[in-house]
């Protein structure tokens, strides 16, 4: 099995300048380098059967991707529309500003199949592509977002992958991200 970074991943984990709530210490051909010859720990179902999930102990100085909300924090909360390329619509997201996160235990990179990527106009040289990374404390996935949820379900033409709205999962994952956010530096 091999795996490769899609442009849309390494965009988004391995920025220029690096930013603090990204990848830490690890070069993008590192972090495909180690995929392809390390096992996971774990191997995760993600949201449709083009779609896994690799657990991988944390090997670099990464922070976790979110931070619980509390009373002492709410007022760091911040919201803007923003899109995640040129050809995406925005959509309204929150994050923290001035909180420090942990740093995480766990890599768990979210891959694609070779099959799906094409179907959404992203070939790649590979079986499987990544597509994002989660860091977490905990070896398992944290609930996709809502809006991503949603994006997925218009389709392709939006960004997303053409998997229906699973109205049951959209529920766990707005009572997750109710009491947690993403954070920036």
């Amino acid at each position: 099995m091999s795996i490769v970074l899609t442009p849309f991943a390494r965009a988004r984990l391995f920025p220029s300048p690096v930013r603090a709530n990204t990848i830490q210490d690890c070069s993008p051909e590192d972090f495909e380098r180690r995929l392809n010859s390390e096992a996971p720990e774990r191997v995760l179902p993600g949201y449709a059967p083009f779609c896994r999930l690799h657990v991988h102990r944390n090997w670099t100085s990464t922070r976790t991707l979110t931070v619980p909300v509390t009373d002492d924090n709410r007022h760091l909360l911040r919201s803007a529309y923003e899109a995640r390329t040129r050809e995406e619509l925005p959509v309204l997201v929150r994050w923290f500003e001035g909180v420090d996160a942990p740093v995480a235990r766990h890599l768990v990179p979210i891959l694609y199949s070779r099959e799906q990527l094409a179907r959404e106009g992203s070939p790649i040289d590979a079986d499987w592509g990544v597509v994002g990374c989660l860091y977490t404390m905990e070896p398992e996935e944290i609930p996709m977002a809502p809006i991503t949820m949603m994006r997925n379900a218009l389709g392709v033409g939006e960004g997303g992958s053409g998997v229906a709205l699973d109205r049951d999962a959209y529920r766990r994952a707005v009572d997750f991200w109710e009491r947690n956010a993403n954070w920036r530096p």
